[in-house]
């Protein structure tokens, strides 16, 4: 049993680091920098570097790195904004702030 969890967790930890996929790079690229090209790319609505960025870790990694830059994001803002998390989430959605 500790063995599969064992296995699980080195994958993942695994997919945290990229390969360099043309050799013209000079260190991969960590889930936390294609998880910021990614959502900037996506926000300019740049495919290719959406492509670029979606090459450089598996994509449970890019998920991660999404998830953990959406949560920054939205603390970032209500610290800012004197409200609660849940708020700015429910306003950048769209959704009624009940």
């Amino acid at each position: 049993m500790f063995g599969g969890i064992q296995k699980s967790f080195t994958g993942f930890l695994r997919s945290w680091r990229s390969e360099a996929s043309s050799g013209r790079e000079k260190r991969p690229h960590n889930l936390f920098e294609a998880a910021a090209v990614y959502v900037s790319a996506c926000a300019e609505d740049d495919q290719d570097q959406m492509d670029e960025a979606v090459a450089w870790v598996s994509p449970e990694a890019l998920s991660f790195g999404v998830n953990e830059l959406a949560c920054r994001a939205v603390i970032a803002l209500a610290r800012e904004r004197d409200v609660s998390p849940r708020t700015v989430a429910r306003e950048l959605l769209g959704l009624p702030t009940t």
